[in-house]
């Protein structure tokens, strides 16, 4: 497989990372990768994009200072994302809401459906967000685990615990709450004298 099949495959298996399934549009869509650099190895089955590199499928994005992908002789991907941090976003199948995370490494094992975020990492869906030094997520078993630092393998982790941000979701029948409106200033009587 081309290094441009590889991206792709590997993409796919990043672009469900967040819990939630991504537009379903986005794996028709090509590939675009930008990168300084691009080594590949057919025989290997393997390629290394380095410098700046942003990966976008549709929705998806993916951005790293290095992104490695090979591909086994089954055809599962696997892809190493790395960064300071490495990030992604995509947009949900059917919703209009948005994923997106930030590790030091993101793994992706195409043959377990696994994605792993490594170190200092966290997760967004909506207004929801979760946080921890790794946090993998089981795409077979829809399955998250969060782990704090203590718990997982040293590494110079920030999050020392897992740390959780679940926003109230409307009962079945209840309208969502209205957007509270932005306070408005306005000067003190002491700035109104000044004048």
């Amino acid at each position: 497989m081309k290094a441009s099949g590889i991206a792709l495959c590997a993409l796919i298996g990043l672009g469900v990372a967040g819990g939630a399934r991504a537009e379903r549009a986005d794996s028709q869509k090509p590939v675009n990768v930008e990168a300084d650099r691009l080594t590949a190895d057919d025989a290997k089955q393997t390629a290394v994009f380095e410098g700046k590199v942003v990966v976008t499928q549709g929705t998806r994005i993916l951005r790293a200072d290095r992104v490695t992908i090979r591909q086994d002789g089954e055809g599962f991907s696997y892809a190493v994302a790395e960064g300071k941090p490495a990030t992604f976003r995509e947009k949900r199948e059917g919703a209009d809401e948005w994923v997106d995370g930030e590790a030091q490494r993101i793994e992706y094992d195409g043959k377990k459906e696994l994605v792993e975020l490594f170190t200092n990492a966290r997760l967004n869906r909506n207004k929801d967000e979760i946080r921890g030094n790794y946090i993998s997520y089981d795409q077979k078993a829809d399955l998250f685990q969060v782990k704090g630092a203590k718990d997982a393998p040293p590494s110079g982790a920030r999050e020392s615990r897992v740390r959780a941000v679940i926003q109230p979701k409307p009962k079945a029948g209840e309208a969502a709450p209205a957007p509270s409106a932005p306070l408005e200033l306005k000067p003190s009587a002491a700035a109104r004298a000044a004048r």
